[in-house]
């Protein structure tokens, strides 16, 4: 018993720590949203605990993974709750005659039930059971939260990076034969049918990730415990640290840079039917309300993350994680909201942070440090050459465009080799001895 409490205080204090300084981080962006005349990411949670929310999937899909924690009595419980709360809200709305401009018109049951599970929490659970319970409403809540954080942080980019690197990476995907002109053709010529379905992968990347998470934790209500590493910790740190890149190399994507879309500030109408031409690249002047969320591709990013993670389940889900990561692929680029290298950085994004969570789940050793370094370098080397060497890379395009493939395949070679050597190892049947026989 002493040994149990002894590991747990170093654990109550991490969880303690995280949290301080989570809390610290939304402060500082909804305080940074306010000076641009924003409503920050705590803003807009608050706000649909009574108007109707932005994304009513996303609450429920939070609300999900709050209720791996609960027995199925419980279950079924949360669920009617928040349904019969949203029946009222909706009554509500209808009788006073509210209209609805934007938003769903269900979701606010699902956050009431996930807000009185942690007064439950505090006030009718102990030790353990609270513990677990209040893990669980975070893990929900999180989800919710990362969506806020991740909008918040768009809109913050594109007002405070008046100027994009849309050219550096256009003329650096000349060496990967512009994929994005490529798979924005197909597409085209798929029509509408090709293009929902990949809209619809493209839009629903949180609610794959759910039903991933939920097979990862089934296991929670009966043991009571999660797993040391599981989905939504590689979406989470994802979401936190990709935005941070983007304020470093702001890109807006060629449907904005180089299409219709991008209106009087594009700098040609041409995608995808024409490829851009091979001129020295300079940064560009954009207008305040695109978002620079193309490097690295972090919908690409989560896409591997559910790949991944999907390995290990039974076949119907590796299959759906094999699907979702090449329909998001073809989405990025062939709705033109990336760039062919903005791709590849997110395979090595990924994997190096997948990497870094894993071994701090396990304990570090000399090969999860060396996989991380490996990552990281790659990862900075390929926003260096993207940004300095452009021109390079478009007139050498068989020596750089395999040096590109080459240098995401190594990071996915360790990946793989490092991670084998993880896996525990099955014992080896025993094999009955031979007994004498009767003559």
């Amino acid at each position: 018993m002493a040994a149990f409490t002894t590991w747990r205080r170093p654990r109550a204090m991490l969880y303690a720590a995280a949290g301080v300084v989570a809390l610290g981080f939304f402060i500082a962006l909804e305080i940074t949203a306010r000076r641009y005349g924003l409503p920050g990411p705590v803003t807009n949670q608050v706000q649909e605990v009574v108007l109707p929310p932005k994304s009513g999937f996303l609450l429920y899909a939070g609300m999900a993974l709050m209720m791996v924690v609960l027995t199925w009595r419980q279950r079924f419980i949360a669920l009617g709750a928040a349904i019969g709360i949203d029946v009222v809200f909706l009554l509500v709305r209808w009788a006073v005659g509210a209209k609805l401009t934007e938003g769903h018109p269900f979701g606010n049951g699902a956050l009431w039930v996930m807000l009185g599970c942690v007064v439950i929490a505090l006030t009718r659970r102990t030790g353990r059971e609270r513990a677990l319970l209040l893990k669980g409403v975070g893990l929900g809540l999180l989800l919710v939260a990362g969506r806020k954080t991740g909008d918040t942080w768009l809109l913050i980019t594109s007002r405070t990076r008046p100027t994009v690197l849309d050219q550096y990476v256009a003329t650096a995907d000349q060496a990967l034969g512009n994929p994005s002109w490529v798979v924005g053709r197909i597409v085209e010529a798929t029509g509408p049918i090709g293009a929902h379905v990949l809209d619809y992968v493209y839009i629903q990347l949180a609610v794959a990730a759910v039903v991933v998470t939920m097979y990862q934790l089934r296991h929670v209500a009966a043991e009571r415990r999660f797993p040391r590493h599981h989905l939504v910790r590689t979406f989470l740190v994802i979401g936190l640290v990709g935005p941070a890149v983007y304020m470093i190399f702001p890109v807006v994507g060629p449907v904005f840079a180089y299409g219709a879309d991008g209106g009087h500030w594009a700098l040609a109408d041409i995608w995808p039917n024409t490829l851009p031409p091979v001129n020295p690249p300079h940064p560009m002047p954009f207008d305040e309300i695109t978002p620079r969320n193309c490097m690295p591709s972090l919908h690409t990013a989560w896409a591997t993350a559910i790949f991944i993670h999907s390995r290990q389940g039974p076949r119907p889900l590796r299959y759906a994680g094999t699907f979702w990561l090449v329909a998001t692929l073809g989405a990025t680029l062939g709705f033109g909201y990336h760039y062919g290298v903005d791709l590849i950085a997110g395979v090595v994004f990924t994997l190096t942070i997948e990497t870094a969570l894993r071994a701090l789940a396990r304990g570090w050793d000399r090969s999860a440090i060396q996989l991380v370094a490996h990552g990281t370098t790659v990862f900075a080397a390929l926003l260096v050459s993207y940004r300095y060497l452009p021109m390079e890379m478009a007139r050498h395009p068989w020596l750089f465009g395999p040096l590109l493939l080459l240098a995401m395949g190594s990071v996915i070679h360790g990946y793989v080799r490092t991670t084998r050597l993880w896996e525990p190892k099955a014992a080896p049947a025993l094999q009955p001895e031979p007994q004498p026989e009767l003559v």
